[in-house]
């Protein structure tokens, strides 16, 4: 008989800051950027946008992988997926279309709490593991001439809310409840669950 192969592990992201986190807890994955419209729907809450939109990226991506087999071929690949939202007042706060709009994301948080929404979907053939970790993050009052020096700084032009917690924003950050990570895009704890759940040997 011949050994049971172990099972495979696809990334479903471009994000390298995804790929770094997910590489830290020992997982070795491929990674496949997943092709999908990131649209919410208007009656959609932002908890259910973040895990249909995890969802969404992983099917896709697993579609992808089944094209390219063979019928009747037993495939062990478990695709991972997440997707991050900012949320202030129930409303979605997406990246940045200019200048204009981060400083208006900026001045509606500055002083405030809001929420950071990270879903995890991990699919395979026959399985589909999710998760939604909720996260508060709060910002001390911000000056202007702080806002302009981040808009310029170029960091915040492709990050959802325009700001990087792991970036020159953390200077605003004055208390956070919930798992960094998952702030960053990848909720570590609760990904290296749905992996062990699905068979995978993680660190150490």
């Amino acid at each position: 008989m011949l050994p049971i192969a172990p099972p495979l592990l696809i990334l479903a992201s471009a994000s390298p800051r995804r790929a770094e986190l997910l590489g830290q807890i020992g997982a070795k994955f491929t990674v496949v950027p997943a092709d999908i419209l990131e649209e919410k729907h208007s009656d959609e809450s932002p908890e259910n946008f973040v895990v249909r939109m995890a969802k969404e990226k992983a099917t896709a991506v697993l579609r992808q992988r089944e094209k390219k087999l063979l019928e009747n071929t037993q495939d062990s690949t478990w695709v991972l997926a997440s997707d991050t939202s900012i949320v202030l007042d129930g409303t979605v706060l997406g990246k940045p279309r200019d200048a204009k709009h981060a400083y208006s994301m900026w001045q509606s948080m500055s002083g405030r709490k809001h929420q950071v929404l990270t879903s995890l979907c991990l699919m395979s053939q026959t399985q589909c593991l999710e998760h939604l970790s909720v996260n508060e993050v709060e910002f001390h009052s911000i000056s202007d001439s702080q806002m302009k020096a981040y808009w310029h700084s170029g960091e915040p032009q492709d990050k959802a809310g325009a700001y990087a917690i792991q970036g020159k924003a953390a200077l605003w950050i004055s208390h956070i409840s919930g798992s960094y990570s998952s702030i960053m895009g990848l909720p570590l704890f609760d990904a290296g669950q749905l992996l062990e759940a699905a068979g995978f040997e993680l660190w150490p």
